[in-house]
């Protein structure tokens, strides 16, 4: 073990940190600062430069490329014999938002993320902060590690105890797809409307309502805008029983 490793694990100020991030990463992580970074969410960021904050979404940015490409070399080796389609389709699946929020908390990042305690209410309507944390650790990984390595750490750490592949393969998922095409194949009448947010004190929180025939089927709130369609038609899905709960 290297000698800024040894002073990072028993005698730096952060050696705590470090211990409990060792034993999610696997290894001795050597530039604490970024990693830091990557647990930071934008509600407690501060500007830096020209406007940037030092939050993890640049690294968040980094890191959804990051797992696409490992995701996407995985499948493609597992499903010798299957398209396109079926493979893209997979792959969202296994890192969608939900899908990721999911992973983060198995592996307990809800512990190591660092949010402002006005969005506490968020975490329970399908926030996206602690998938965006899992996306910045890699980024995160992959900058201090080099590929490979970010390859190995995500395969072994994540997918492997955590992700059951042939069980997401029957999952559905787009929920937004399946209910476009279900409007379209009934000649109905569909729309994702924009509403006033609801919560005052989060100005950049995107509210949605699905209408179907003019009717209010769904709605979901993000700070991402796709998110909350996302959210929005699944509840309008389970509303209208075009997907079974069990599905």
């Amino acid at each position: 073990m290297g000698v800024r490793k040894i002073y990072n694990l028993h005698f730096s100020t952060n050696k705590q940190f470090v211990k409990k991030l060792r034993n999610l990463l696997g290894f001795v992580p050597v530039n604490v600062k970024l990693y830091k970074m990557a647990f930071r969410h934008k509600s407690v960021a501060v500007s830096i430069k020209k406007g940037v904050k030092n939050s993890n979404e640049r690294l968040e940015f980094l890191g959804d490329a990051v797992i696409s490409s490992i995701v996407a070399d995985l499948l493609f080796k597992l499903y010798p014999y299957k398209d396109e389609g079926f493979l893209t389709e997979l792959r969202a699946k296994i890192v969608s938002r939900d899908h990721l929020n999911q992973l983060s908390r198995k592996i307990g990042l809800n512990e190591f993320v660092q949010y402002n305690d006005c969005v506490t209410i968020l975490k329970n309507r399908q926030s996206s902060i602690f998938g965006d944390a899992l996306e910045a650790l890699v980024g995160a990984v992959y900058l201090e590690c080099g590929y490979r390595k970010t390859q190995k750490f995500f395969l072994q750490r994540i997918i492997e105890p955590h992700v059951d592949i042939q069980l997401l393969e029957q999952t559905e998922t787009n929920f937004k797809s399946r209910l476009i095409e279900w409007c379209q194949h009934g000649g109905r009448e569909i729309e994702f409307l924009q509403i006033d947010n609801k919560e005052k004190e989060f100005s950049n929180l995107f509210c949605v309502q699905v209408l179907v025939e003019g009717e209010v089927c769904g709605e979901g709130q993000d700070f991402n805008k796709k998110n909350a369609e996302k959210l929005a038609a699944e509840k309008a899905c389970e509303l209208l029983s075009i997907i079974d709960e069990s599905d």
